[in-house]
């Protein structure tokens, strides 16, 4: 194996690791990582499951749970009697639309519990109100910074982001600044 394949391996490993502690399966993470780099980039189960020297039963399982995800998607080339995974293209937009809209329910589903706890200590309310509090972070700041990677052209996204007539002076807040977060 060449040192450049030997470090590729190694990252799909780190990065399949790293998924794990997310709460993703090894192998399924090894397979994401996977479809991230390969080549070509359509993989059979065959293919797979000689690359990460995993079982085929394994790789059945796991290309079906990131398939469910929408991690990962199976196709079959025409004439081909078998299929191949690939990663979607234009698909990561809906993705994080999901992940935002799972935040936003996330956040209801906190609210009520903080104001089944309104009539408790304030100690008592501490946890919930800081979960909470995070979440209402996230779910205000998770679109806009979505939409401006949506805006900046960013790879393979589905969004038509509404862009500003380029006559049109920049909004400013009281202070100046854009009122973009600044990096």
């Amino acid at each position: 194996m060449s040192p450049g394949a030997r470090d590729l391996r190694e990252w799909v490993e780190q990065l399949a690791a790293q998924l794990e502690r997310d709460g993703l399966p090894r192998m399924a993470g090894r397979i994401f990582a996977w479809l991230l780099v390969c080549e070509p980039p359509e993989q059979t189960m065959e293919d797979l499951a000689a690359a990460l020297q995993g079982s085929r039963a394994s790789m059945s399982t796991m290309t079906r749970l990131l398939e469910g995800a929408g991690f990962v998607e199976r196709a079959r080339r025409p004439g081909a009697r078998t299929d191949v995974f690939r990663m979607p293209e234009g698909k990561w937009g809906s993705f994080w639309e999901s992940q935002i809209a799972r935040v936003r329910q996330v956040t209801g589903t906190l609210a009520r519990g903080a104001d089944l706890m309104a009539s408790r200590p304030p100690a008592a309310r501490r946890r919930i109100e800081s979960v909470l509090e995070q979440y209402r972070f996230l779910a205000r700041e998770l679109p806009a910074l979505y939409a401006h990677w949506a805006g900046s052209g960013g790879p393979h996204t589905h969004v038509t982001p509404v862009r500003r007539r380029p006559d049109a002076p920049a909004r400013r807040s009281r202070g100046g600044e854009s009122r973009r977060r600044r990096a």
